[in-house]
């Protein structure tokens, strides 16, 4: 058990979104190391240990929610300027066989940061920041600029057969974004997340069954985090890094290193192995039994990093 790295991105990026098709570690969107959305899309493959470059994003977004289903790759919602700006509708789908990029019905609220799963071949969308407000800030020895706030707690069902949006249960508890989102078997599980910033950040953990349309309570987070990244992996849920660390600034080494496990049969979180250093604004997705989580930033606010890192639970 523990953690190794694999070969660097091409490029240093964050605020990405990750998902796993036919066997590769597919990263989409994201900002580089100036704060600029992209329209970056890479493959990795874990056999070869090599990346490469796959048909572009049609427009550049970052925080765009990420999933696959039925062999395909499905990117929803993201926002196109810096800070949580200019909020998209977006639904896109990839297909990996002919390496391109296709618009589906649009996603009925604008926002990005959106949670998302698949289960049954349907895909769930939760929450996110709809940045109807825009706020000015100024960070420490930076200049002035805007902030979009407003977070929702919408749920919303995107149908891939026939390209329709249904409304479903909404989130329970405050609207947050930037939470984690796993799907195990048929329940969907909304863990951590903030309201409008890092600085009110939820231990909170919701689930949602797909069967029955009721969310229920489980185990909270041991610390309330936001922005980390999440895989499911050997039957658990992994939850890793985040920002910021109560007292935490912007642009600072404040980010969460934590990374723990969720075990539904027992309803219990447990600590793993830490992160080699903290970040947020990464992604994750598993391959044959090992985690790969890409990119991120170690300062809290901004900034991006070509890391990858590897999570084996393997103890033999």
């Amino acid at each position: 058990m523990g953690w190794t790295r694999r070969a660097a991105l091409p490029v240093a990026i964050s605020e990405v979104g990750v998902a796993s098709v036919a066997r590769r570690l597919h990263v989409v969107g994201g900002t580089d190391g100036d704060g600029n959305a992209t329209t970056l899309h890479l493959a990795y493959d874990p056999v070869s240990d090599v990346w490469e470059r796959r048909a572009p994003l049609p427009k550049a977004m970052h925080h765009v929610a990420v999933t696959e289903t039925g062999g395909r790759l499905y990117a929803i919602g993201g926002l196109s300027e810096n800070v949580h700006l200019d909020p998209h509708d977006s639904t896109l789908v990839y297909d990996p066989g002919d390496d391109r990029w296709s618009e589906l019905a649009p996603l009925p609220v604008p926002r990005g940061s959106i949670g998302i799963a698949s289960v049954g071949g349907k895909i769930h969308t939760f929450g996110g920041r709809s940045s109807d407000r825009v706020e000015s800030i100024s960070p420490p020895g930076g200049h002035g600029m805007h902030l979009g706030i407003g977070t929702v707690a919408n749920h919303e069902v995107f149908d891939p057969l026939s390209d329709t949006w249904s409304g479903a249960e909404p989130l329970p508890g405050p609207p947050r974004d930037h939470m984690g989102v796993a799907a195990l078997d048929d329940k969907i599980h909304v863990f951590g997340g903030r309201r409008e910033d890092y600085t009110n950040m939820l231990d909170r953990h919701d689930v949602y069954d797909t069967t029955s349309g009721e969310w229920t309570g489980a185990a909270r987070l041991p610390r309330p985090r936001s922005a980390g990244a999440f895989v499911v992996l050997g039957g658990r849920i992994v939850y890793a890094g985040g920002e910021c660390k109560p007292g935490g600034v912007p642009f600072s080494f404040n980010t969460f290193e934590d990374v723990d496990a969720y075990d539904p049969n027992s309803d219990t979180w447990m600590a793993l192995p830490p992160l080699p250093e903290g970040r947020h604004a990464f992604g994750a997705a598993s391959i044959d039994g090992i985690a790969y989580f890409a990119g991120g930033a170690l300062v809290c606010g901004g900034g991006a990093s070509s890391d990858l890192l590897a999570l084996s639970l393997d103890e033999r």
